[in-house]
C-alpha cells in the first residue's frame, strides 16, 4: 500500500466474511467503512469500523453514503462488494420479484458502488475492486436460478471493468467462493463440521493478498474452496 491512510469500503457489511474483512483491513491500517441496511457494524468487524446505513440498490442512498465516506474518511482506494441475497427453489415457483430483488442487491448494487469509487481511483491512477462470487457464478444449479443469474451478472461486470480500466491502474478481481463459509449458524442449520467449510478469516487473507498484488502480476479471478471439495 502506498497511501499513508488508505480507505476501504465493504458493500454488504454484516457478520461472517465481511466482519473478518473489516477486522483484517483495520489491522493493516485501513480506514474501514461498511454499507449495510442497519448501519450498525457487527461486533467482530473492528472497533473503529464505520458503518453507513444504506440500501445498496438505491442510487441516491449509495451516493449519499459515499459522499459521507469521502468527507469523513477520504476517497476509497479499495472497494469490496460482498452484498447478495439467496433464494432456493423450483424455477416455476420463483417469483419474478425474487429475480429482480437478487439482481438489484448483487449486480445493481455493485454497479452503483463501482460508479462511486472509480472516478477517484482513476484520478489517482490506482485502486482495487473485488467482487465476491460463488459456485453459482460459474454453474447454475437446478434450484438456484435466481441466485445464479444474479451472480453470473456480477462476474460479467467484473470482467468488463477489468478490461475497461486495468490499463489505467485499476485492479478488478472476482473471487469464486466454492463452498459454505463456516459460522456457528452453519453447524446449526446444516449440521456441517468446521473442516468441511471455508474459513472466513482465511478468505479475508486471500482478499488482502489480491489487494497487495502489484500491476506486474494481477489476478483477475481466483477460486477458493476447502481441500476436500469436489469441483
Amino acid at each position: 500500500m502506498t497511501d499513508p491512510t488508505p480507505v476501504a469500503v465493504i458493500g454488504g457489511l454484516g457478520t461472517g466474511l465481511s466482519a473478518h474483512l473489516a477486522a483484517r483491513l483495520a489491522a493493516r491500517g485501513y480506514r474501514v467503512a461498511g454499507l449495510s441496511r442497519r448501519g450498525t457494524p457487527p461486533p467482530a468487524a473492528a472497533p473503529d469500523c464505520r458503518s453507513y446505513a444504506c440500501d445498496i440498490a438505491d442510487a441516491a442512498a449509495v451516493a449519499a453514503a459515499f459522499a459521507a465516506i469521502r468527507t469523513e474518511l477520504g476517497a476509497p482506494s479499495l472497494y469490496i462488494h460482498n452484498a447478495s441475497q439467496r433464494v432456493i427453489g423450483d424455477f416455476l415457483e420463483t417469483a419474478p420479484e425474487d429475480f429482480e430483488r437478487l439482481w438489484r442487491t448483487a449486480c445493481l448494487g455493485a454497479v452503483l458502488c463501482a460508479q462511486q469509487v472509480l472516478p477517484d481511483m482513476l484520478a489517482a491512477g490506482r485502486g482495487t475492486l473485488i467482487f465476491t462470487g460463488a459456485t453459482g457464478s460459474l454453474r447454475g444449479g437446478a434450484r438456484f436460478s435466481a441466485f445464479a443469474s444474479s451472480k453470473f451478472a456480477v462476474r460479467a461486470l467484473a470482467q468488463s471493468l477489468a478490461r475497461a480500466y486495468g490499463a489505467r491502474g485499476i485492479h478488478v478481481a472476482h473471487v469464486v467462493i466454492d463452498g459454505i463459509i463456516w459460522s456457528d449458524s452453519v453447524a446449526e442449520r446444516h449440521g456441517m463440521a468446521q473442516e468441511d467449510c471455508l474459513d472466513p478469516g482465511a478468505i479475508a487473507d486471500a482478499y488482502l493478498a489480491l489487494a497487495d498484488q502489484p500491476p506486474s502480476c494481477w489476478s483477475h479471478e481466483i477460486d477458493l474452496r476447502v481441500a476436500k471439495e469436489s469441483f
